[in-house]
């Protein structure tokens, strides 16, 4: 396995990391999760991503069963959770949601027993709050660490410009600032990673554990001829997913990868999770999984890396068409 350092930090995280969102309690069982978690890793993958909101608390709670069972020396691997929905979904009250110091804290607390560890390695807010002062969330994000109940904090799915206002007021007080973003970025979603962020990334440096590199399944090629059953487009209250990706235009590019892919001998599933990790600026790319055999086989992603040269990179985009245009200088 490949080893990343995570931006300006010297915390390393594998290239390839294991996520929960959508699988743990709504797809697998803790059977099924233990497996998968015990294959993640048994290969190298030393990155377990979580989060508050991912089916209400209760896959937190999966994987903390697991990695109590697991026993593994807690040095070993990272974990993350994240926090801004709430956990309580529709039930949720005013204080119970948001990047407020309030919710950020009390948050914090519920991962850590849900997850039954000491502390969070990486601890994000899942999206930016427009109702609490950015100086709040960063004082309190700082005071978590400092009470080491976090190690390092982050974004997801902020804007660049709030990346970078967060560090301003970090640089204003004297404290730790975020150290990573998790953006969504794969073949079909690359504006934030390929031209937002290229800023970010050359001043003050950022780590990012992408999301959905496989467009939720669609670039694995599984939805080439319909919807599963079982599959998470199928799954109630995920419809948005299925409404996002379920695009002609889209399956006839996949339809095109998927010959490309052939031809290389490999899938098209590891065509799209190793041109993901090709990117440097790529920390670590999560990987989503509901079978061994479907773990087993993207983790192949990082061999075929090796085949995507730069002439097949060049057919990858006329394939595509979704590289950013970036402004002429």
């Amino acid at each position: 396995m490949e080893y990343r350092n995570m931006g300006k930090t010297g915390l390393q995280l594998s290239v390839l990391s294991f996520g929960s969102w959508v699988s743990f309690h709504k797809q697998i069982d803790d059977r099924s999760a233990d497996e998968l978690m015990g294959i993640a890793y048994d290969n190298g993958i030393n990155f377990f991503d979580n989060a508050e909101v991912y089916a209400l608390g209760e896959s937190e709670k999966m994987m903390g069963r697991v990695l109590k069972m697991k026993n593994w020396d807690r040095t070993s691997y990272t974990v993350s959770s994240k926090a801004f929905w709430g956990w309580r979904g529709k039930e949720n009250k005013p204080n119970q949601h948001g990047l407020s110091r309030k919710h950020l804290i009390e948050a914090c607390h519920e991962a850590l027993l849900r997850l039954q560890l000491d502390y969070l390695d990486l601890y994000f807010c899942h999206r930016p709050d427009k109702n609490t002062p950015i100086e709040e969330t960063v004082w309190t994000m700082h005071n978590l660490i400092q009470q080491g109940k976090i190690l390092y904090w982050g974004t997801s799915e902020w804007s660049g410009v709030e990346i970078m206002e967060a560090h301003r007021v970090a640089h204003q007080y004297g404290l730790i600032g975020p150290s990573v973003e998790q953006p969504q970025y794969n073949l079909l979603e690359r504006n934030k990673m390929e031209n937002e962020f290229l800023m970010v990334f050359k001043t003050v440096g950022m780590g990012t554990t992408i999301w959905s590199p496989l467009a939720s399944g669609l670039l694995s090629g599984k939805y080439n001829a319909g919807i599963p059953e079982g599959s998470r487009f199928a799954i109630e209250g995920f419809d948005w997913l299925k409404d996002r990706w379920m695009k002609e235009n889209f399956l006839e590019k996949i339809n095109k990868l998927s010959l490309l892919a052939k031809n290389l001998e490999i899938s098209v599933a590891q065509l799209s999770i190793a041109w993901c990790i090709k990117n440097p600026n790529v920390t670590t790319a999560i990987l989503g999984a509901t079978r061994k055999e479907q773990l087993q086989e993207n983790l192949k992603a990082l061999e075929a890396a090796d085949k995507l040269t730069h002439e097949v990179m060049k057919q990858i985009d006329d394939i595509v068409q979704s590289k950013p245009v970036l402004p002429e200088y």
